[in-house]
């Protein structure tokens, strides 16, 4: 089965937001609407989302290995459209088959991380192309978050004649080699993996590998099912942000729909958090924010991350934000 490409083309630097467009026009259906086939988190799941440092596009941090832009659009069963606002979590192992946290590695976080996905259903990883370890072909994990409730589990590779080209190409980077197994010989694909398989090319321009993958959850497209930020939305709206992109500052546009203790941290995309704000409890009604003069000089992309807090729960909205 061939996998649909995406809508558009993610940038690395994309200005969305990750709250649900309520009233944003239906995006076209998808070509694959089967549900991923289920499989182990294991052997080597961590839970990183807790810690917001890990909400993150670039999760390499200093393993070595040819680059790898990693696109991933998330579909809701239910209707067959783009499930926006709903967190995507990746782990694989390093060029020597290695998992962050296990074994020698433990305390250690590479090749882990978490993104929303915007109005698409489209999220975006910068990563190494992966190694290999006995008895497992090439492959990367991934969790989707559709609600407190619910989870999708699963994994995805590559066409084994690409990776094999890739790391050939990069011998230098890959001590191992190539690895030795198909997905046919791999006990998580031998029954089948059309619907884990995504693509892999080589971007000669940008001197990476693209790759782009396409998995259909339960729930529902657009507007989703009981996920986090549509109770967000009932709470709180988080605005853009004025000027977008900004020289010195910025502004940023809150809206309460009632009182909450209001918490604001800005991450670079290394999830390195480089400015927070206590606000204490504020009143319902239109707030603004303004920060940028402290942040580090020079083009870069943020993300703003609001935490309110009620009676009721703790809610979460994020928001892209750009300073050239």
């Amino acid at each position: 089965m061939k996998r649909g490409h995406f809508l558009k083309s993610l940038g690395g630097l994309s200005l969305v937001p990750f709250l649900p467009k309520l009233n944003a026009q239906a995006p076209p259906t998808s070509s694959n609407c089967i549900l991923v086939p289920s499989e182990t988190a294991g052997p080597f799941p961590l839970d990183l989302t807790a810690n917001e440092y890990f909400f993150r596009q670039d999760i390499r941090e200093d393993r070595e290995g040819v680059r790898l832009r990693q696109r991933v659009r998330i579909i809701g069963a239910g209707n067959c459209l783009p499930m926006a606002g709903v967190r995507v979590n990746v782990w694989h192992c390093d060029r020597d088959g290695n998992y962050s946290g296990y074994n020698t590695e433990v305390g250690l976080t590479y090749c882990r991380g978490y993104q929303m996905t915007d109005e698409n259903g489209e999220c975006e990883f910068i990563t190494i192309v992966p190694g290999w370890y006995p008895g497992r072909v090439t492959h990367m994990h991934f969790q989707v978050h559709v609600s407190t409730q619910y989870s999708a589990v699963s994994q995805w590779t590559w066409p084994h004649d690409a990776v094999v080209e890739a790391v050939q190409t990069h011998a230098e980077l890959y001590p191992e080699g190539p690895d030795p197994l198909t997905p046919e010989q791999d006990g998580a694909f031998n029954d089948g993996y059309d619907l884990q398989l995504a693509s892999l090319e080589w971007d000669a321009a940008n001197g990476e590998y693209v790759s782009e993958y396409e998995a259909t959850v339960e729930g529902q497209g657009t507007v989703g099912v009981g996920y986090e930020e549509r109770r967000t939305a009932e709470v709180m709206a988080l605005g853009a942000n004025y000027p977008n992109p900004f020289t010195a500052s910025t502004t940023m546009p809150l809206e309460l729909m009632q009182p909450a203790a209001v918490q604001v941290t800005v991450f670079d995309l290394n999830g390195k958090r480089v400015w927070e704000r206590d606000f204490g409890q504020l009143l319902a009604g239109a707030h603004t924010f303004d920060f940028g003069a402290d942040l580090p000089n020079g083009p870069q992309s943020y993300a703003v991350q609001v935490v309110a807090t009620t009676g009721s729960g703790r809610y979460v909205a994020v928001r892209r934000i750009a300073r050239m």
